[in-house]
């Protein structure tokens, strides 16, 4: 396994940390150098550290995450999505968004756990920290979060469960390439991601209803179920929500509740926050 800590991973961290101390702190609005020194770094490293992830200042970042915002984009969100699905429009259409196609094992390959299917995987850095991602000739079938590269096999043997009978192979310059497109896309490109998915029919349904979110939008889980035609499965739903093996790309991350809550996230809630404001910020930038 190719394991080692390097500086993006560190940072992403520090990042997370401050996150969390002016989530706790913000009330009383601390300093720069208050916040600074929580990570450990110089008021200019840190500033110059969080503009150039974020793009914005951590305390404007951090207005993107109070109840009434968070609340504001729940309207602003059903209201693009219900636009673009009057104009004929799918939320990939739109030039900012990943491009991504959603893909179910068949009954047959269902029952057989993942047999016959060869994966490769590979661990990486990115703006969220350490991640795991498992790829197959049909598609992307896992990415989730991990501590740190360094504490990678908990991740691996979770993914080997849940592919219970395939043929896994580290292979890190294959995964790479999917890892740049993810987390540095070009804007401009037409090229989809495939992804691959092993789940119930319902799961399937909330997963591909969660693909139709706007990049920088945020929905409820009582909008997920309104949306698959099944308004009073909200704990099924949020079942649903949480079995989510591929994140990111399906982005559980952007349900939220309903009064503007950001709620627990599999991958910690922190990285939820760090993912919906990072977003937001990149399409105010």
């Amino acid at each position: 396994m190719i394991v080692s800590t390097h500086e993006p991973d560190i940072n992403y961290h520090r990042i997370a940390q401050a996150i969390q101390f002016l989530e706790e702190n913000f009330q009383r609005q601390p300093e720069l150098d208050e916040v600074a020194e929580k990570v450990h770094l110089s008021p200019f490293h840190f500033q110059r550290l969080f503009t150039e992830w974020a793009g914005i200042s951590p305390k404007r970042f951090l207005q993107f995450l109070t109840v009434g915002f968070l609340k504001q984009k729940l309207h602003e969100t059903k209201n693009i999505s219900e636009a673009a699905e009057t104009a004929g429009l799918s939320s990939q259409s739109r030039v900012y968004d990943l491009f991504t196609t959603l893909e179910a094992v068949t009954p047959q390959e269902y029952k057989k756990q993942g047999e016959g299917i060869r994966i490769e995987y590979g661990i990486h850095e990115t703006p969220f920290g350490a991640c795991l991602i498992g790829t197959t000739e049909r598609g992307i079938c896992w990415l989730s979060f991990l501590n740190s590269v360094d504490a990678a096999q908990p991740g691996i043997e979770e993914m080997k469960t849940h592919w219970h009978n395939s043929v896994f192979h580290q292979n890190q310059n294959l995964t790479q390439d999917f890892i740049q497109q993810i987390f540095q896309p070009n804007i401009s490109s037409k090229n989809k991601l495939h992804l691959f998915v092993k789940g119930t029919n319902f799961q399937i349904k909330v997963w591909d209803a969660l693909l139709k979110i706007p990049t920088g939008g945020v929905v409820t889980y009582q909008g997920i179920a309104e949306k698959i035609d099944s308004p009073r499965a909200m704990q099924a739903v949020g079942s649903a929500v949480g079995s989510n093996h591929i994140a990111y790309l399906i982005p559980c991350h952007r349900v939220i509740r309903k009064d503007g809550i950001l709620g627990e996230y599999r991958w910690s809630s922190t990285r939820k926050k760090s993912m919906i404001g990072w977003e937001m910020a990149k399409q105010v930038g």
